[in-house]
C-alpha cells in the first residue's frame, strides 16, 4: 500500500504527508457521501476542489466549493463535509502552522490570519494567481520537490494571501465575549480534566443555560464540543510528535485510546495510529 494513502472501502481515500522542517501537512483525498463530522484544526487550511461538489458548513453557512476553487479556512473555523453527488469529490489541501504563517507574514508586513483579531475576507474564491500558488505548494511539499522548490512556492503563495485577510474589531474583551474567553482559557488550562457543567457555571458566575447560551454565541459550539475539538487538536500534535495514543488519549483527556479512536476516526477519517504513520512518511 502507499504510505500516504489510507483505503476506505473502495471509493474514499486519504494521502497525507508532513514536511518535518516547516511541520507543514499536505493532504489530498476523495470522498463519496459523509466524509467527516464538524471539526477544526489549530493550522491555516488552504485548499482546492479537484473533481465533484465539496459541501461544508463553515461560519455558520453553507458552502458548496466547486472544481477549481479555492478553499480558506482559519485556526479554529468549525467545519464538517460531505459530497452532494453520488460521484464525490477529490480536494488537496495544506495545513500551515500558525507559528510558521506568523512568522513568515511578519516578516512581510502582512496580517496575520492566525491571529482571533484576523480572518478570510471569503471561506471560498476564485482568485487564479491564489489558486494556482496553493496547488504549486501543495504539489512541492506533497511530492517532494526539494527544499527550495518547497520555499519558493510558500513564499509565493504567502505573498498572495495577504490581501485575502481582514482584520477583526477588538472587541473580543468586552461585555459578555470578554467573559467567554476567560471560561474558554478556563478549558484549555484543565483540558484534560473531567469538567461539569456546574464547574463551569461556578468558574463563570453564569446559570447552566445562560453560560451554554453564551458560550456557542461566542465560539459556535457549545462548551463540550469545544472541548473535544480542542482534545482532538492537541492529540494530533502529540501523535505527530511520536508519542503513543494510549498515552495521548490520557495526556488530552480521553476516557482511554479507543475514546480517542472513536472522536478522531469522526474528525479526521483516519485512526490516530494510521495518521501517525503517515506523519512519518515511511510505509507500512
Amino acid at each position: 500500500m502507499d504510505a500516504g494513502r489510507n483505503k476506505k472501502g473502495c471509493n474514499d481515500w486519504v494521502e497525507l504527508r508532513r514536511d518535518e522542517e516547516t511541520r507543514i501537512e499536505s493532504v489530498h483525498a476523495h470522498f463519496r457521501g459523509h466524509a467527516y463530522d464538524p471539526h477544526d484544526h489549530d493550522e491555516i487550511l488552504l485548499g482546492v476542489t479537484q473533481q465533484g461538489l465539496q459541501r461544508f458548513n463553515c461560519h455558520r453557512f453553507l458552502h458548496t466549493s466547486t472544481p477549481g476553487q479555492a478553499i480558506l479556512i482559519e485556526p479554529g473555523a468549525v467545519h464538517d463535509g460531505h459530497a452532494p453527488e453520488q460521484d464525490g469529490f477529490t480536494y488537496l489541501m495544506l495545513y500551515l502552522p500558525q507559528p510558521w504563517v506568523t512568522g513568515m507574514m511578519q516578516q512581510r508586513g502582512l496580517g496575520d490570519v492566525s491571529t482571533l483579531e484576523a480572518a478570510f475576507r471569503h471561506t471560498l474564491t476564485g482568485d487564479p494567481l491564489l489558486i494556482a500558488a496553493i496547488q504549486q505548494a501543495f504539489f512541492a511539499i506533497h511530492h517532494n520537490e526539494g527544499r527550495l522548490a518547497r520555499d519558493q512556492s510558500l513564499d509565493h503563495l504567502l505573498s498572495l494571501l495577504g490581501r485575502h485577510i481582514q482584520a477583526r474589531p477588538l472587541s473580543l474583551l468586552n461585555g459578555s465575549v470578554g467573559q467567554m474567553n476567560l471560561l474558554r482559557s478556563y478549558l484549555h488550562d484543565r483540558m484534560a480534566c473531567d469538567i461539569g457543567l456546574d464547574e463551569l457555571a461556578h468558574y463563570s458566575g453564569l446559570d447552566r443555560f445562560r453560560l451554554n447560551r453564551q458560550f456557542k454565541k461566542a465560539f459556535g459550539l457549545s462548551p463540550h464540543a469545544y472541548l473535544v475539538r480542542l482534545r482532538l487538536r492537541t492529540a494530533r500534535v502529540l501523535l505527530a510528535q511520536g508519542l503513543e495514543p494510549a498515552h495521548v488519549a490520557a495526556t488530552v483527556g480521553f476516557a482511554d485510546q479507543s475514546h480517542l479512536g472513536r472522536w478522531f476516526q469522526r474528525a479526521y477519517r483516519m485512526s490516530p495510529a494510521l495518521y501517525q504513520r503517515q506523519c512519518t512518511n515511511v510505509p507500512d
